[in-house]
């Protein structure tokens, strides 16, 4: 073979790895579409950040192939909804999916810290088991309700986390929002 059609033929095998490599997949995203969704993550919690109505401190953002979720507790009904309308306004957002729950009542101190025990624990609780993938999983606690939140692979894996925190000492209830890529 001479080395014109070599050098050809080398190019288009690596050019063939390469997309390969950088290709996505249901549950996994490409290169790009990783700095895609960063930015847009970016874009959406500095739209919430300058929103009057939302406190973005409060609102936990994941975003996967642009489809956005909104996780966490928050005062109103009103700043819920706001967050959504912020959101879908922001470029690049596919889809909303709007997980805040309005907090009941408000949280003592006794409350506040006995929450972020049941948060660590559930964590914890997550990093040790064999049939979740931790840091796939966002945990928040409100008296006692965990909510879980974030993408996996597949449906076993969303089911493993709620079990794994329904065993950890101190939580009442899960409200599992986690989605499967």
């Amino acid at each position: 073979m001479n080395t014109a059609k070599a050098t050809r033929w080398s190019v288009l095998v690596l050019s063939m790895l390469v997309a390969t490599a950088c290709a996505s997949t249901r549950t996994q995203k490409s290169a790009g579409e990783a700095i895609d969704d960063a930015v847009v993550t970016t874009r959406v919690k500095a739209a919430l950040i300058d929103n009057s109505t939302t406190k973005a401190g409060s609102i936990d953002v994941e975003t996967f192939k642009g489809v956005v979720q909104l996780n966490g507790f928050v005062e109103t009904s009103v700043e819920k909804s706001t967050a959504s309308t912020v959101t879908r306004a922001v470029n690049g957002v596919k889809e909303v999916r709007n997980n805040l729950s309005v907090k009941a009542e408000p949280a003592t101190a006794g409350v506040v810290i006995d929450d972020s025990t049941v948060t660590a624990k559930v964590k914890a609780a997550l990093v040790e088991s064999p049939d979740t993938k931790a840091y796939q999983v966002n945990v928040e606690t409100r008296s006692g309700v965990v909510q879980l939140s974030g993408f996996v692979n597949n449906a076993a894996a969303k089911a493993a986390a709620a079990t794994v925190a329904r065993r950890v000492d101190g939580v009442k209830s899960v409200d599992n929002q986690i989605d499967v890529k």
